[in-house]
């Protein structure tokens, strides 16, 4: 099996090259830029045309609704416990250093994992989740927390949309009111995250993403077509090719829109990476795995599958994606109507 390398290509190398100005410029990086661009933009246009959930047949996936806050505290908790027991703060790579401060790191790591996998008193421990970030910023660099800010993602979200506390496993009552708020920054920040990896790991810095396909030369998917064919696609067009894909599943998962595909398309070749690399891949990334599960189960609902694409406006108002029949979506847990007509 061979699929696009959205592993971290900085999990599994050594090689720390320096930022290439030059290559994020070439014509094939700028062409992959635009063509994410303007995927994403035509998948939005596109997906006026479809209902609400486009695939029906998966809103059995909607029951999960009111677990999803407990479901994604867990997948946060035991890739933060995971990454304490290694002595690793945030990024699978880095080794926390002997100091007071790398201790306390750790000791503060360790806690948060543990008590977002209790599911007790949630947005306390969010809170310190988000809080972790800059703190980790001090010693490791700004940069390398930005790419795991995945997990603060999921913080941010937890602190808007804890699991309620009152109600039996945490299960909250789901309110497309309060999902498209924590949806919204959930999706912003994931999605914003893969677009600065497809950046940091790959166009400005291709000599590392060369170095991982030297050592998995089979994550070069082009150039086994290719040996298909008879032509050769060299490593540096297919960094290109997988940036700009990268950059358009960053860009789809901040758009919201036919959210049940893009899962679907996005899990295919992150799922898979996960038989080549291993317990590092999936340590690293069950923070994605549970931002992609909360927008397919609220996607694969009637009443909050409309809130999926929301985008703030300066009026306030919802912009969400039209549905072809004007119809209202009603959630059943909380009585709100919500205009599926609303302009996008």
């Amino acid at each position: 099996m061979h699929e696009f390398p959205l592993a971290h290509a900085l999990w599994f190398t050594e090689t720390r090259p320096p930022f290439d100005a030059a290559f994020p410029f070439e014509a094939l990086s700028l062409l992959a830029l635009a063509g994410a661009i303007v995927g994403a933009v035509v998948w939005r246009v596109v997906a006026r045309f479809f209902p609400r959930p486009e695939l029906g047949f998966l809103g059995f996936l909607g029951k999960l609704g009111p677990w999803i806050p407990r479901l994604l505290g867990i997948h946060a908790g035991v890739s933060l416990l995971a990454l304490a027991s290694r002595l690793e703060f945030f990024v699978p790579t880095f080794q926390l250093p002997d100091t007071w401060w790398g201790i306390g790191l750790g000791i503060l790591e360790g806690i948060v994992g543990v008590w977002l996998i209790t599911g007790w008193k949630v947005r306390p421990a969010a809170a310190l989740l988000v809080l972790a970030g800059p703190l980790g910023m001090l010693g490791i660099g700004v940069v390398p927390i930005l790419e795991r800010a995945d997990l603060l993602g999921i913080g941010l979200f937890l602190a808007l949309l804890p699991p309620d506390d009152t109600r039996p496993g945490g299960r909250v009552v789901v309110d497309p009111e309060r999902v498209r708020t924590a949806l919204f920054a959930l999706r912003v920040i994931v999605g914003g995250t893969l677009i600065l990896l497809a950046y940091t790991e790959k166009l400005a810095r291709p000599e590392l993403s060369l170095e991982f396909l030297d050592r998995y030369p089979a994550f070069n998917i082009l150039q086994v077509i290719g040996d298909q064919f008879g032509f050769e696609v060299s490593d540096l067009v297919f960094i290109q090719f997988a940036a700009g894909m990268e950059i358009l599943f960053g860009l789809l998962l901040i758009s919201g829109a036919l959210p049940q595909l893009v899962v679907i398309a996005a899990g295919i070749p992150f799922n898979a990476t996960l038989f080549f690399l291993g317990a590092t891949e999936l340590i690293g990334h069950l923070p994605i795995y549970g931002a992609m599960l909360a927008l397919l189960v609220y996607g694969s609902r009637p009443d909050t599958a409309p809130v999926c694409s929301w985008f703030p406006r300066l009026d306030g108002g919802m912009r969400t994606m039209p549905a072809r029949n004007g119809a209202t979506d009603t959630d059943a847990g909380s009585g709100t109507a919500v205009e599926r007509s609303d302009r996008s």
